[in-house]
């Protein structure tokens, strides 16, 4: 498996949210308190999307373009930069401007809804809000800028007119089939916006362009338990050792072993938080051979030993 995709199952979106916005202008609406990562895309007409708490420029969606906002930051949506918010969303609620609130109360799962009327001449919109699960997330969400745009393309489109025509039914099965569009969704996009010229990617993800670094990446990420030495990964991509290591860290801005205790801090972290595995039992999961040594390099990289760890996140 490779890099991305490795950190795109293990932060595994949860309690997403697909929702179909239709209006017509003049419209704006607030989002406050949304989770990590939003993705918008335009349908049909145009849209503005605004950060109200990051200081960054109003973006303007064309048909087909896709915002990801990382970092729950609450937004704006409108047909303008200018329009002030007609209503207000805040935990699956609507909230009219100048009091009164929507009929439809919190809900976490997929079923799909809509803001708006329909009329003719109105923008139509897909928003989809989800959680990422832990530090495996956290490192996905190190990936995006607050706020990103992927200008609209052939594979993203047709993505989203699966997603648009399976949001607008209601039929068995549909949580399932909304929450794999929206991934599907995600994943191109991030992979759109990575080839992107105004992409700031971490120094990892652009060493996977490397065929000997990426390598070694995916090997790291493939078994992070195995007791990897540098030569061995030398070894296993075809390189001296010495040159592979300069060439590692050059590339990725640490050597291959740090990064690779960096993955396994991050791995333990997420199996402490979602498991009841003991200590010991964890410790083991990430190539640690007894529970002391992996405390040790635990809370050297989380400033907390694992069991305080384990219950701050709980």
């Amino acid at each position: 498996m490779d890099v991305l995709s490795d950190l795109l199952h293990r932060a595994n979106a949860r309690n997403a949210l697909v929702r179909q916005l239709i209006q017509r202008p003049p419209w704006a609406l607030a989002f406050t308190g949304p989770p990590p990562l939003t993705v918008v895309a335009t349908l049909g007409g145009h849209a503005s999307v605004r950060l109200d708490d990051a200081g960054v420029a109003p973006v303007r969606l064309a048909p087909g373009d896709i915002a990801l906002i990382g970092g729950a930051h609450a937004h704006t949506i409108a047909d303008s930069p200018s329009t002030t918010p007609q209503a207000v969303i805040h935990g699956g609620r609507k909230h009219v401007a100048g009091g009164g609130e929507g009929a439809a109360g919190a809900h976490r799962s997929l079923a799909p809804r809509t803001y708006g009327d329909g009329l003719p001449g109105a923008t139509i919109m897909l928003r989809g809000a989800c959680e990422l699960r832990g530090e495996a997330g956290v490192r996905l969400l190190g990936m995006l800028p607050p706020l990103a745009v992927v200008p609209a393309g052939p594979r993203t489109r047709a993505a989203l007119d699966l997603l648009a025509t399976e949001v607008a039914r209601d039929e068995p099965g549909q949580d399932a089939v909304l929450h794999r569009l929206l991934d599907l969704v995600l994943v191109l996009a991030l992979r759109a916006w990575g080839a992107g010229p105004d992409a700031a990617l971490p120094s990892w993800h652009r060493a996977l362009a490397d065929p000997a670094v990426g390598e070694a990446l995916r090997l790291l990420h493939e078994r992070p338990a195995h007791r990897w030495t540098v030569a061995e990964l030398a070894g296993g991509v075809g390189m001296s050792r010495a040159a592979f290591a300069a060439r590692f860290r050059s590339m990725v801005g640490e050597p291959p072993l740090t990064y690779l205790t960096g993955w396994r801090m991050a791995l333990g972290a997420d199996l402490l938080s979602d498991t009841d595995a003991t200590v010991a039992a964890v410790a083991r999961e990430v190539g640690y051979a007894d529970a002391f040594a992996f405390s040790v390099a635990f809370k050297r990289a989380h400033g907390v030993s694992p069991s305080a760890w384990r219950r701050r996140t709980r």
